[in-house]
């Protein structure tokens, strides 16, 4: 089995990183950075998010996990306590597959050009220099003018992150699904959105389009895009999945539990 390593680049990732290739290839495993069947992630969820991006274009041959090396992360639940533990589980096979879904960005511009993305967390819009104005199409049909800060579209598995810090709801990484949620709206006598989040389910397509020209920032998880030509960006649940390996049973209501709800 050919693996690699992404690690966070602290001193105890990068430690554990380097006992992690001994220990695998000590088993018979293959040093692979540019084709791996299995990449270990160390560091917290931000580093898995980089190790996907760097494989997304091979999603259906690789398969992650990760190693939390600050605060329990939800992609990231294995302790650097545990390696010995995980390197036996991954040299015997000893571990399933989970497939989540991701969201599918296509970019469209002025020129013609569509420039298509895979996040696992979420898209952002925003406009730096001023207020936010995007007509929302659902499955072809005018929705709403938004008026605000920005707008965020969100995975389910993503939906514990930027998402719920904007009042989004927590959505179990199974439902193959996408969730808009507003930043801070502009709603009066004028202006009106629906002011709360939607959940779409994977049949349905988003679209936003600029009604005036301007500069926009976008981020496609932890990646910054600035689009000045824009004419449209539209969101749908990609046909790609993206694949973990799982060695325990690790529910994801736990998950949100221990991270939002127990006290420490």
């Amino acid at each position: 089995m050919r693996f690699s390593i992404q690690s966070r680049r602290d001193s105890q990732s990068n430690e554990l990183m380097e006992l992690a290739k001994t220990y695998l290839t000590d088993f018979g495993l293959i040093l692979d950075e540019e084709e791996p069947e299995f990449v270990i992630s160390i560091g917290g969820d931000g580093t898995l998010l980089h190790a996907f991006h760097r494989h997304s274009h091979r999603l259906d041959q690789v398969a992650f996990v990760g190693i939390h090396t600050g605060h329990l992360g939800f992609y990231a639940d294995w302790k650097p306590s545990e390696l010995e533990k995980l390197v036996l589980s991954i040299a015997k096979n000893e571990f399933n597959i989970v497939e989540y879904p991701l969201l599918e960005v296509n970019v469209h511009t002025q020129s013609m050009e569509t420039a298509r993305y895979l996040a696992l967390n979420e898209a952002t819009v925003k406009s730096p220099d001023v207020t936010l104005v995007m007509d929302i199409e659902l499955n072809g049909t005018p929705f709403e003018r938004f008026r605000g800060d920005g707008l965020c579209i969100s995975t389910p598995s993503g939906s514990t992150a930027y998402n719920k810090a904007l009042g989004g709801a927590i959505i179990h990484p199974s439902i193959p699904a996408l969730q808009l949620t507003e930043m801070a709206s502009i709603n009066n006598r004028v202006f009106r959105t629906v002011g709360s989040p939607l959940v779409l389910p994977a049949h349905h397509r988003c679209i936003l389009r600029p009604v005036t020209e301007q500069k926009f920032t976008m981020t496609i998880d932890h990646k910054h895009l600035i689009q000045n030509d824009l004419t449209s960006i539209t969101f749908n649940v990609a046909s790609e999945k993206v694949r973990f390996a799982r060695f325990r049973p690790f529910p994801f209501w736990e998950r949100v539990h221990d991270s939002f709800v127990a006290n420490e």
